[in-house]
């Protein structure tokens, strides 16, 4: 519990005294320096399929078994050279100039959201960082509006059980049934739209063409369910820790409030400071020796991202909260080749979210109703988070 609150004192400890890790519980090796966590995620050799790992490890026992990597892993899991193909064919609506013409309907979702809002008191999460990133994505697939409500069921469904390492009978049930409808309400769109594709992501998908190769629907579903589970909680997540970290750092809040052109900057801060994402995972092709330590090929390879993004050898005073911080780079989004392909569509929503809450709520605080962390392994964010927003001062919606 201590560690779902504040994982960083122990991530500290092992980086200084096991920065490689022989987890033998769980069949793995924990890597928490940042180079040594930069060098793993860059080796265009090494594998992410979970069935490539050796029997036993915790890769092919835990991954394998909770992302559900059945016969066809989803794009996250998946190596050349069906990886290359898949991401070449989904990467052109993802790039930084195609995604920054959705801002401004970005910014009309989060004033949306906001206008909902009702009282002074209100849970973050479950009002404003949830709802956000899932009608974006709703509305960027073209999701018929009646439906985003069904849409954001399916999908919360889907995330609590597809992060769930031991789910219950009931819970896989649940789940399972949530996919199966969200996949043919998917199929049924991709049909009505292959032959007049329209202005938005799922058109993008079914024109894209890379010498001569296609899409397939089923491979567009996927896609689809890829930006849902991992796209949706983890935003979720970027919006609430960031706001987190500037209540818990008045200062920052402050300087932010008077320079709103710091978001950028202030965003990549927070990805560093407090990343959604806390672990990655790679699977030697070879027999390696990364930070000192022999490893065998097919083992499983754990890297913190968390602790990464922390090391005082890249960054000076890692434990300060600094959105004029110079040096913002960080292993959030992971790195190589799986570089997350949502990360600049990530980037828009969590800078206008919190730009759009800050001018609404000139005096945002936390309430003494506190905030909850959510129990998912490897993604770091809260279930609820609840704050005041000053009533009194409440401000108008952006012009």
């Amino acid at each position: 519990e201590s560690f779902r609150q504040d994982p960083y004192p122990i991530l500290e400890a092992l980086r200084e005294q096991a920065p490689v890790l022989e987890d033998r519980e769980l069949g793995r090796f924990v890597y928490t320096r940042h180079d040594d966590v930069k060098a793993l995620l860059h080796d265009k050799a090494f594998y992410t399929d979970p069935r490539k790992a050796n029997p036993g490890t915790f890769s092919r026992e835990v991954i394998g078994r909770t992302l559900g990597a059945g016969d066809n892993p989803s794009m996250l899991l998946m190596d050349e050279p069906e990886h290359r193909r898949l991401r070449s064919l989904v990467s052109a609506p993802f790039k930084p100039h195609a995604i920054e013409r959705w801002r401004p309907h970005i910014r009309d979702i989060v004033e949306a959201t906001l206008d909902r809002i009702e009282g002074d008191e209100f849970d973050l999460i479950g009002q404003f960082a949830g709802p956000v990133p899932t009608v974006v994505i709703a509305e960027m697939l073209g999701v018929d509006p009646e439906r985003h409500e069904q849409f954001k069921q399916w999908s919360d469904l889907m995330v609590q059980v597809g992060f769930t390492p031991f789910p219950t009978e009931e819970q896989s049930r649940v789940g399972e049934e949530a996919g199966l409808a969200l996949d043919n309400y998917l199929l049924e769109l991709i049909a009505a739209r292959t032959d007049t594709p329209g202005e938005d992501l799922l058109g993008d998908m079914l024109r894209a063409e890379v010498e001569g190769e296609k899409l397939t629907p089923v491979e567009i579903v996927a896609q689809c369910r890829l930006l849902l589970i991992a796209g949706n909680v983890t935003t979720t997540d970027l919006i609430g820790n960031g706001v987190k970290a500037l209540l818990e750092h008045p200062e920052q809040l402050r300087k932010l409030r008077e320079k709103p052109e710091l978001i950028g900057n202030a965003v990549e801060e927070m990805l560093r400071y407090d990343s959604p994402v806390t672990n990655s995972g790679r699977i030697p092709d070879r027999d390696i020796s990364i930070g000192g330590c022999p490893v065998a090929a097919g083992s499983s390879l754990s890297t913190s991202l968390a602790a990464a993004n922390r090391d005082p050898a890249i960054y000076p005073d890692p434990d300060v909260f600094d959105i004029e911080r110079e040096d913002t780079h960080h292993q959030s989004f992971g790195g190589g080749r799986h570089l997350c392909l949502g990360a600049h569509l990530a980037r828009i929503e969590a800078q206008e979210a919190i730009l759009g809450l800050l001018r609404r709520y000139p005096g945002l605080e936390q309430s003494d109703r506190g905030f909850v962390y959510h129990a998912i392994p490897s993604f770091r964010g809260m279930s609820e988070f609840w704050v005041r927003g000053g009533e009194a001062g409440r401000g108008s919606p952006a012009q």
